[in-house]
């Protein structure tokens, strides 16, 4: 039976905002050449009330020995603030930085349903990009398909018309 080691850590949120939390993997050097320098992988947690609050409680599965980078993203009514976030692992630590980046969401309209353009995955199936509904912070999940010119596997977002989402993407220089 094989072992899985982990971290967690918790945080405490008032009822109008909705919280996740993302993890930044790099690349490995192998797949480097034909990936993305970073891919995403957001948080499982579980979540109890506290009073008036609830206490979210996140899991790292296997973290990276140097440490994990974090995106933190916090939806509250008409606006989402992005945080970013940095689990020491020798020293079973979280640091979040001081200063927010505050977003506003703008609806985009369209009168038809779209497809987002596609995008690459890692060989081990990780992608660099994520689109998430705001009312209820859940991702779209992303029809994944091989693409038999370049033989990479690509996944493409059906998105509804009138509907706003929150799209964000991990670049790096290859």
């Amino acid at each position: 039976m094989e072992e899985i080691f982990g971290k967690h850590f918790s945080i405490t949120e008032p009822k109008a905002v909705n919280t996740v939390i993302y993890k930044v993997n790099k690349t490995e050097k192998e797949f480097l050449e034909e990936s993305p320098k970073f891919t995403i992988e957001r948080l499982d947690y579980s979540e109890e009330f506290v009073g008036t609050n609830k206490k979210k409680t996140f899991y790292i599965d296997e973290p990276a020995p140097e440490g994990n980078q974090l995106l933190i993203l916090s939806f509250g009514k008409e606006k989402v603030v992005v945080n970013v976030g940095y689990l020491e692992t020798s020293a079973n630590l979280i640091k979040i930085s001081n200063t927010p980046i505050p977003m506003k969401i703008k609806t985009l309209y369209n009168e038809e349903d779209t497809e987002y353009r596609e995008f690459e995955y890692t060989p081990n199936l990780k992608r660099p990009i994520t689109i998430i509904d705001p009312d209820t912070t859940e991702e779209i999940r992303p029809t994944l398909y091989l693409d038999k010119e370049t033989n990479e596997v690509k996944g493409k977002c059906n998105l509804k018309a009138g509907k706003s989402y929150v799209v964000f993407e991990l670049k790096g220089n290859k």
